[in-house]
């Protein structure tokens, strides 16, 4: 799908800062600045290289402006709101800007058209920008860019005491090196430097201003009736006898071929779900320390994490038949199980992974079994069988962070400090959701994971099958007695002993949505409706009821505010997946509730031009979900919402 924006939607400066793109190579590295070209946080980047992946993460050119004279009239193109409150207002000639494959801008101004393209090549640090020239103009037109380098690890703001250099095509500061090409003229100068204002780092109380210096510029002349190219490509390694504008055209051919076979790989079929297999492959990156791959949570914050990884990997490998990334990460992660286990952050350094996740292990049985469901390739679930052995075992016996089955069969998790389900804040001593004792959502995953391994158990021809069967039985009658409210008509969010276990919270769907549950079909529909009625929005599940005295209607502010807010009714987009397959559960998957499901997520294309352009966000606000917040890009949400296209689309 074609994203097209025009001037009604830059008719300010600050309505252009609302919207953004993101690029990805497949190492950690990306490319992301505004619809109008600026920007807007400190992450923002026309290049974000990695030189580990995929957390090595160096802001390696900010922002690049751009300038236009044409006779003795110059015209600045580029837009950016700097410190001392002074503008650049270059979206005034910014008459389209639109994203597919890559951004693309156009300008005009007195005769003279542009578009910018940027493409970032998979696999590598390098990207490249050009600029189409064509003079309808009278009068000779010359366009100048100047690119400004911060060469600082991702969210750090420039030294002042680094200086830059320009050694014939290498811009270095010492430590790293940026190697370039262009056909156009290069000017060095005296180096210059700007201090930017961040407006959608300051409404969150981030950082909200930031430097970056500029060392040369880049011209092109264009006569009158003439059309030509500025191009100019960028690496973190060296190369030689580059031609730049076909090695523009090369990576740009190479991009669109690479997206139309994941389109085609797929399989499917909606147009926004096509567009959400593109989207999906920008959170799939190599992992250096692991020599496997992994999924990335979001951009432009996080990294990646055992628990996102596994609850966004059904839908972006599986659902979009990458099976061969979907084998890879799940090895991965069997290598560092350990004590039952799996790690909710990797190895970086000397460092060892850290395993506070209470759902990752679970998860992981879920997903050898959905890989299964879709390939039914039974030497990659005999590979993972003693793996999964040992998760069942360390819940069953008791491993770290209290993680621990009772004797009612019940999983129960969490002391102390330690938060490890997905509703994890902790602000300093303050936990705003806790959540020790029996989740629901850990209960609903734990039968889960006996039922699959039962399965398991009798394709495989393994003894231990009556006693996974066993214990399932054992889990369900307790999960049902102890979880269910009936004048409430749906369930628990803990069994703790405290006011929190009579929270109304989204947790409770993934009981009627995974492959194995433990209700009767009409406890189910309830639930359904239940959320439906007191959660549901058009673009997320409330993770709290409204009526809740601690509900939170806004998420923003400064940090502590945030995260006070963070689960406590905040919309979150991933959970909304679960509803959906839960719906379609309920209903028998009819033809009537497929329609149903269909009309309400077209309004995700809504959503999908707002924020990150094609990428679906992390978080809403609570009370009326307009703006997107948190990650502009969520993988987990891209995940869980192609998984309900890929159930629409079943036969």
């Amino acid at each position: 799908m074609k994203w097209i924006y025009g001037r009604q939607d830059w008719k300010t400066l600050e309505r252009g800062l609302e919207n953004c793109y993101l690029l990805t190579n497949g190492l950690g590295g990306f490319s992301s600045l505004t619809m109008i070209g600026a920007v807007a946080r400190n992450d923002h980047s026309v290049f974000m290289a990695c030189t580990k992946a995929p957390n090595h993460r160096v802001n390696v050119i900010h922002r690049i402006k751009e300038e236009l004279d044409i006779g003795e009239t110059k015209y600045v193109l580029s837009t950016q709101e700097f410190a001392d409150g002074t503008k650049e207002e270059g979206y005034r000639y910014l008459t389209e800007f639109s994203f597919e494959i890559l951004p693309s801008w156009r300008y005009l101004t007195s005769g003279v058209e542009i578009e910018k393209e940027i493409v970032m090549a998979q696999g590598s640090n390098q990207i490249a920008v050009n600029y189409h020239m064509k003079n309808r103009g009278q009068e000779e037109a010359v366009l100048c860019v100047t690119p400004f380098f911060q060469f600082e690890p991702k969210g750090e703001d420039l030294k002042e005491d680094k200086i830059f250099s320009r050694q014939d095509q290498k811009i270095t500061d010492g430590k790293y090196n940026l190697f370039f090409e262009t056909n156009g003229e290069t000017e060095e100068f005296q180096e210059k430097k700007e201090t930017y204002f961040y407006r959608y780092d300051e409404c969150d109380g981030r950082r909200e201003n930031g430097t970056a210096s500029a060392v040369y510029q880049i011209k092109k002349r264009v006569k009158p009736g003439e059309e030509t190219d500025l191009t100019v490509i960028y690496s973190l390694d060296s190369w030689i006898d580059v031609e730049v504008k076909s090695l523009f055209d090369k990576m740009k051919e190479e991009q669109i071929h690479h997206e139309e076979k994941l389109i085609k790989m797929s399989g499917l079929k909606n147009e926004l779900a096509k567009t959400l297999v593109r989207s999906a492959d920008k959170f799939l990156s190599k992992r250096e320390s692991t020599k496997g791959l992994t999924i990335l949570a979001g951009f432009p914050f996080f990294e990646d994490w055992g628990r996102d990884t596994m609850i966004a990997l059904p839908g972006i490998c599986i659902s979009t038949g990458r099976f061969d990334s979907a084998k890879s990460i799940m090895r991965t992660f069997a290598f560092y199980e350990k004590d039952g286990l799996m790690p909710n952050l990797f190895p970086e350094g000397g460092n060892k992974p850290l395993y506070n996740t209470v759902d990752a292990a679970l998860l992981f049985i879920n997903c050898a079994w959905l890989y299964y469901e879709k390939t039914q390739e039974i030497e990659f679930a005999e590979e993972m069988y003693p793996v999964m052995q040992k998760i069942i075992s360390g819940y069953e016996n008791g491993t770290h962070f209290n993680i621990h089955m009772e004797e009612d069969g019940l999983i129960s998790a969490g002391t102390g400090l330690d938060q490890v389900t997905w509703m994890d804040v902790r602000v300093g001593e303050i936990l705003p959701t806790p959540r020790h004792g029996k989740p629901v959502e850990i209960n609903a995953y734990w039968y889960n994971a006996l039922c699959i391994m039962q399965k398991f158990s009798e394709i495989l021809k393994r003894i231990e099958a009556q006693e996974y069967r066993k214990l399932a039985c054992k889990v369900k009658e307790s999960f049902v007695r102890e979880f269910w409210m009936e004048e409430n008509q749906c369930l628990k969010d803990v069994i703790s002993g405290t006011k929190a276990d009579m929270q109304i919270r989204c947790n409770q769907i993934w009981a009627v949505s995974m492959p194995f549950t433990m209700l009767d079909e009409e406890k189910e529909r309830q639930i359904v409706d239940m959320v439906f009625e007191k959660l549901y929005t058009p673009y997320g599940l409330r993770t709290l009821e409204p009526k809740d005295e601690e509900f939170h209607a806004c998420y923003g502010g400064e940090m502590i505010k945030r995260d006070l807010a963070y689960h406590q009714g905040t919309v979150w987009t991933f959970p909304m997946g679960g509803y959906y397959l839960a719906y379609l559960k309920v209903n028998k998957n009819s033809k009537e509730a497929k329609k149903t499901v269909a009309k309400q997520m077209e309004v995700l294309e809504s959503a999908m031009r707002e924020g990150c352009i094609g990428q679906l966000p992390e978080i809403y606000d609570g009370e009326i979900p307009v703006s997107s917040k948190g990650c502009f890009a969520q993988a987990w949400s891209v995940g869980e919402i192609l998984r309900v296209y890929e159930k629409l689309e079943e036969e």
